[in-house]
């Protein structure tokens, strides 16, 4: 790592040889591979832009020159670059973040690692440029994968709108998202690069025509004039400049030399520029290349010379709906699925095996998605839209207006649902249960264990009226946990013992999906401290189960616990519900407070805001305690009441 470390900033690159950078790019492919194994990451994104990262810190000057990543997940060579290169606690508490970060490097822009956006940052801080009176270049990297979002789109429409205003768009085509992009425009993107360059032919052809005498001239300008025409032969790269953008390659986009040349004549010419590059995902390590599925996008720890996981993992949400949607695919032929350009994370790769005519891939595209899905219901299938919970923020009013609106049956699955932990702030899946509670008519499920996703997926797709939801959490799933009794729809999972007094019970505590055994491990804390506690869970969180604020008023303290915000969430609803039935209980609840929360394992994570068995045992004793009169000196507890 001899010139790796000598790299303290971007223009460290200025001094080195086209040899040395050659040896650098090598460096940094080794250092990835060994550093990345240790901890788990985006392997195989950043491999296939070694190359295209450095040739852009050699032509653009950071930060004077915006440097954007869509998404940021291919941005470790860029940090790289820019000082940032101890990795030993990436993705972990006090380590790098492993997408840009703001807190980690004046060079980072954008910490929103979602698709598509980055187009309409360029957009914006080209136009601050130009209202300044700044000459800054603004650059925005985007994968071929995220071009299939509808607001690249949107944004490249404005874009092209200013012919003079620089910014620098470089399509980091490497026929991948996650898995090989599909649709229209890969397909297009795929012509252009099996095919030269229209401008060659073009020369080559005025080269001719002007050799020849008297008709020459006349014919070189007519054919000049069909330059439409021939463009859409030869290399129809026509779509971009129809919008107005020049376009520049396809471009080697492991070739340095013709990166930077590329680049450089892109930056001066003023104007929005894209620059097409062909890169390899997973470049240079043997077993990211043999991974036909994605190429090791992303990896947990591995032994770096197989590839191979270190640990071998347990069953997880993932592969218990994987499983069942194939059996509830044999049983109806009616289901269909749809994902965004997430086959394998979200496990409907094996629905897709046995059932390929019935699985729609729509790209990064969630809002189409949501549409597309209503309209197969309305034509008499059964979609089930699947994709992590956070995604699913943005197509909002399309789940709204589109499928609630028209009354589709539809069914959302949101994998990663609550707090994920490594991947920041912007993948917990902690606003799902808030935002979808205003949604009339939907109804939510949340699995508390593997039977449960299994039970509640088929209760979601027996409803034909109504959008539904059913949300899980990341990685292994635990042990059944079995109801020892029923409450109309509700699962009772322990109930308080009898008083002898006919004294109400305590705490009726309502557990919300996974945290069921984090549930029943408050309740043994609070009959350690004589306090009774009977633990329900709802199943279906929305709406509130009838039957719940009867159960309350024969409790002394309500508690609910939730992997979701705060605010607006299952808390929230069971609050009203109760103030609606007139039952005029305490209630306190815990969730996920409703702030960005920084990069850490999940169990840190949920330790650092107080959502453990511990933290909560000890503030419903408390509550408890002053509801006897112990602490009369306290404030009274809130209770849920207009």
């Amino acid at each position: 790592m001899a010139l790796l470390t000598r790299i303290k900033g971007p223009r460290d690159l200025d001094r080195l040889s086209p040899e040395q950078l050659v040896e650098l790019a090598g460096e940094i492919r080794t250092f990835l591979v060994d550093e990345v194994s240790k901890t788990g990451g985006h392997l195989g994104p950043n491999l296939g832009v070694v190359e295209l990262t450095i040739a852009l810190h050699r032509v653009f000057d950071s930060p004077k020159d915006k440097v954007l990543w869509d998404t940021g997940h291919q941005s470790y060579v860029h940090k790289l670059l820019t000082g940032r290169q101890d990795f030993s606690k990436l993705k972990g508490k006090g380590g790098l973040s492993g997408y840009p970060s703001r807190a980690e490097s004046e060079h980072d822009v954008i910490e929103n690692s979602h698709a598509s956006t980055v187009l309409g940052w360029a957009d914006g801080l080209a136009k601050a440029n130009e209202q300044l009176g700044k000459r800054d270049h603004t650059v925005a990297v985007i994968g071929d994968g995220a071009l299939t979002g509808g607001m690249a789109w949107e944004a490249l429409n404005n874009i092209a709108a200013a012919k003079d205003r620089p910014l620098v768009i470089v399509v980091n085509d490497n026929e991948r998202s996650y898995a090989p992009t599909i649709g229209g425009l890969a397909n297009h993107l795929a012509t252009l690069r099996t095919t030269d360059g229209y401008e060659r032919f073009l020369t080559r052809t005025k080269e001719l025509l002007e050799r020849t005498p008297v008709i020459g001239q006349p014919l070189y300008e007519t054919l000049h004039g069909a330059k439409k025409g021939f463009k859409d032969f030869i290399a129809p790269q026509g779509m971009f400049e129809d919008l107005g953008l020049k376009y520049v390659g396809p471009i080697d986009g492991h070739d340095l030399a013709a990166l930077e040349s590329a680049l450089q004549r892109a930056k001066r010419f003023g104007g929005p520029v894209i620059v097409h590059c062909l890169t390899e995902k997973g470049r240079g390590y043997t077993p990211a290349l043999q991974d036909e599925a994605d190429r090791f996008h992303a990896v947990g720890k591995i032994h770096p010379d197989t590839g191979l996981p270190i640990a071998a993992s347990g069953a997880d949400w993932t592969s218990v709906f994987a499983e069942e949607m194939v059996k509830l695919g044999k049983e109806r032929k009616d289901i269909v699925a749809i994902t965004a350009a997430m086959l394998q994370p979200v496990g409907l790769d094996k629905f897709a095996k046995a059932f390929p005519e019935r699985v729609y891939d729509v790209g990064i595209a969630e809002q189409h998605a949501a549409v597309s899905a209503a309209g197969l219901a309305t034509g008499g299938l059964h979609p089930v839209v699947a994709v992590y919970a956070t995604f699913l923020n943005r197509a909002f009013d399309q789940v709204l207006m589109d499928v609630a609106l028209h009354k589709c049956g539809v069914t959302f699955v949101l994998d990663r649902a609550g707090i994920t932990g490594t991947d920041g702030a912007s993948h917990n899946g902690m606003w799902d249960m808030s935002i979808l509670q205003v949604v009339p008519g939907l109804r939510i499920a949340a699995p508390r264990d593997a039977d449960q996703v299994r039970a509640q997926l088929r209760e979601a797709v027996a409803v034909e009226d109504a959008p539904t939801v059913v949300r899980y959490s990341k990685g292994a799933v635990g042990p059944a946990v079995k109801a020892v009794g029923t409450v109309g729809g509700m699962d009772v999972l322990r109930a308080a013992q009898p008083q002898g007094d006919g004294a109400k019970p305590d705490v009726l505590l309502v557990s919300v999906g996974a945290l069921a055994p984090m549930c029943l491990e408050i309740a043994g804390l609070l009959d350690a401290q004589g306090i009774t506690t009977t633990v329900v869970d709802p199943r279906w969180v929305k709406p509130v189960d009838a039957a719940l604020p009867g159960l309350a008023a024969g409790h002394r303290v309500v508690v609910t616990v939730e992997d979701n915000g705060r605010v607006g969430g299952v808390g929230s609803a069971v609050a009203q519900a109760l103030r609606d039935a007139n039952v005029d209980v305490p209630l306190r609840d815990f969730g996920i407070p409703q702030e960005f929360l920084d990069h850490a394992g999940r169990k840190e994570v949920m330790a650092a805001i107080g959502l453990t068995a511990p933290d909560i045992a000890r503030q419903v004793t408390g509550l408890v305690s002053r509801l006897e009169g112990r602490y009369a000196d306290e404030p009274t507890p809130q209770v849920a009441s207009d």
